[in-house]
């Protein structure tokens, strides 16, 4: 008589899901730890028209991860949810401070929840920072990764971060913690004389994604840089959101101003991982987002100019690592996914 293997514990697979502004890109973690696809498989998130809308694209993005990697349904153990922040630990979206969920229909909404009912399977939910920092620390210990902690800081269109402690995310009381973003820095020495105290979507002034995200530079940072440069190309974009993502290639390119805006955003990180240096004493302190796609020269710059502005102590700075995200496009995903795995 022959033995059914789908529902044996060897069978079964955790889908992780990564809801973002435009797209959902989703993975599958076999048992044995291996993800079944090595890249991108995203699906539209269309969180702009609402939260009924956007749970149906997230089973989308479920089903199709299914069919491309042929795994039957049945096999699915748990789910890992990630979504951009701020939210409750168990994936009820804040009403204060989320740049994808500014409508308010989303304010309160329990994301975690509605996915869950729909599709009819354990949910287990962490922001995207959480989720990235949850898949770098345990690339980057491996093994060790239950007996290590760490910090890091996401950069995107806002500024992303997680803690990591003996494997696990810290999420506190009302699941914000590790929101980097919102943390208040030391501006002086950071601003030039003159320069504007730097605002944040969040209400704050002042705060590390005012300075260290796309979004300040699109307020803060390119205004007051293209002033100082009169004559520099950026002045012929459309927009200034249009001019701020071209910062970057001019940065690879070695331009004055763009690199002057990066190093400010690695000054910013620095102050801010000084301050955790305080509380956490981390392994190691990881720096992901868009700097991880640029060329490997700009990349290695900025990550060494975020380690000069880190001020740490001797005894510190003799064990601590710094070190980048890997895999940043799927990095939210496959950290979902393995929330989901130790979760069962």
């Amino acid at each position: 008589m022959g033995t059914v293997q789908d529902n044996s514990v060897q069978d079964r697979v955790v889908v992780g899901l990564d809801n973002g502004g435009t797209a959902n890109n989703a993975t599958v973690l076999s048992h044995d730890g291996a993800f079944l696809v090595d890249g991108l498989v995203e699906v539209p998130s269309r969180v702009l028209e609402g939260p009924a809308i956007a749970v149906e694209a997230l089973a989308g993005a479920f089903d199709n991860i299914l069919a491309v990697t042929k795994i039957d349904r049945s096999r699915v153990a748990a789910v890992g949810l990630d979504t951009p922040g701020p939210a409750s630990a168990d994936g009820v979206i804040s009403s204060k401070g989320s740049t994808n969920f500014s409508q308010p229909a989303w304010w309160g909404f329990d994301f975690r929840g509605a996915l869950e009912r729909r599709l009819g399977l354990p949910v287990v939910y962490n922001n995207d920072g959480n989720a990235a920092a949850l898949y770098a620390h345990h690339v980057y210990f491996g093994p060790d990764a239950a007996e290590r902690s760490s910090i890091s800081a996401i950069v995107g269109t806002g500024l992303g971060g997680g803690v990591i402690e003996q494997g696990k995310v810290i999420k506190g009381a009302a699941g914000m913690a590790g929101e980097l973003g919102h943390v208040h820095i030391p501006m002086h020495g950071l601003l030039e004389e003159g320069q504007p105290l730097p605002s944040c979507g969040c209400g704050f002034l002042g705060d590390v994604e005012s300075v260290t995200s796309l979004t300040g530079i699109v307020r803060n940072l390119l205004p007051y840089w293209l002033t100082r440069f009169p004559d520099h190309p950026l002045h012929h974009a459309d927009t200034v959101r249009a001019a701020a993502k071209q910062v970057r290639s001019f940065a690879e390119q070695g331009d004055e101003l763009a690199l002057r805006i990066f190093e400010q955003q690695a000054m910013g990180l620095g102050r801010l991982f000084t301050i955790s240096a305080n509380f956490t004493d981390p392994d190691c302190y990881f720096v992901g987002g868009g700097v991880v796609e640029a060329a490997p020269h700009f990349r290695e710059w900025f990550l060494a100019k975020v380690r000069e502005h880190t001020l740490l102590r001797e005894e510190q700075a003799a064990v601590a690592t710094f070190a980048l995200v890997p895999d940043r496009d799927m990095a939210g995903a496959r950290g979902a996914a393995i929330a989901a795995a130790d979760s069962l």
